[in-house]
């Protein structure tokens, strides 16, 4: 015969309360991941709502200067040594001085339209700041880095690059003003730069002078000069992705926090009526009982042995 084992190996007793009280922690937990993805996806897209602003603004500031008729550099620089503002990016000014053809600085990693390229930056020893303006000539002596565009680098950019010679002597120079770069911590080769902050090009060249804060893209000299360098490309007006990206992490806080809601609330409410033992034949109230959770079943083999055993035991004399 088959023996039966304990009362307590074949079901595991699980209160009300037990299931009350874990359905509510995962309620909870729930809950708490909720509200920590809500304010993380918040923040995210504030992030890019921040980034739109201020790409709107660049924008806007481009739309304003780069067009605009051109001014003496002393009107929008008064101060050499003094930053420009962004307000002032991409203006316009004239300026006369005389390149310093020897000091040619290549900068590199600036690739135009796909393309390797290293930019031309010539200093240019300034003879007048305001060259439409009575009185004696302005920042004299001042050296404002021109980037006069690009020539490509070469099979492998390792070989010496041929740059077009800009203008001799006295020239009239018109260039659209921008900030001056950080200065790089990355060492480059002889006459190169990584960065075109002035004073780290001055360095480059070898040109002992008091630089401008800020530099000039070339638009157009006076004389000519013989050969033209490639032109710098104009500055991007595509506002971006930063809008819909700020959105779309906003509709994720939303949504995570609505789904992890839910959520908690079926685990809260799932208890409510917990499954009690069977009810009487006669119509009786439930037992109270709870539900016990089932051995688990029997395999095949345990069948067969059971059976086998029963089989001996009716074959054994009395």
């Amino acid at each position: 015969m088959t023996s039966t084992p304990p009362a307590g190996d074949d079901v595991l007793r699980l209160t009300p309360a037990d299931l009350r009280a874990d359905a509510r922690r995962r309620a909870v937990g729930l809950v708490v991941v909720g509200i920590v993805v809500a304010v993380v996806c918040t923040f995210l897209g504030r992030w890019q709502w921040h980034r739109h602003v201020a790409r709107d603004a660049a924008i806007a500031v481009v739309e304003t200067n780069y067009s605009a008729a051109p001014v003496d550099l002393a009107d929008v620089v008064p101060d050499p040594a003094a930053t420009l503002p962004d307000a002032d990016a991409w203006r316009s000014v004239e300026v006369r001085g005389q390149y310093l053809v020897d000091a040619t600085v290549l900068l590199r990693n600036r690739p135009v339209d796909g393309t390797p390229a290293y930019h031309a930056l010539v200093p240019l020893l300034v003879t007048d700041a305001a060259p439409g303006a009575f009185g004696p000539p302005a920042d004299a002596g001042r050296v404002l880095v021109v980037d006069r565009g690009w020539v490509p680098t070469g099979a492998d950019g390792s070989a010496d690059v041929d740059v077009p010679a800009p203008p001799a002597g006295d020239v009239a120079v018109t260039v659209r003003l921008r900030p001056g770069e950080s200065p790089s911590t990355r060492t480059a080769p002889a006459g190169q730069a990584h960065s075109i902050a002035p004073a780290q090009v001055l360095a480059a060249g070898g040109v002992d002078g008091a630089p401008y804060a800020a530099y000039g893209s070339l638009v157009s000299e006076v004389p000519a000069p013989d050969v033209a360098l490639g032109t710098l490309a104009a500055p991007s007006t595509d506002p971006g992705s930063h809008l819909s990206y700020a959105f779309q992490w906003w509709v994720f806080a939303l949504g995570g926090l609505v789904a992890f809601s839910v959520s908690a609330r079926r685990e809260w409410t799932g208890t409510a009526a917990l499954p009690l033992g069977p009810t009487p034949t006669g119509g009786g109230p439930a037992d109270p009982t709870p539900a016990r959770r089932p051995r688990r079943a029997r395999g095949r083999d345990e069948i067969d042995e059971d059976a086998e055993i029963d089989a001996q035991e009716a074959a054994r004399p009395l």
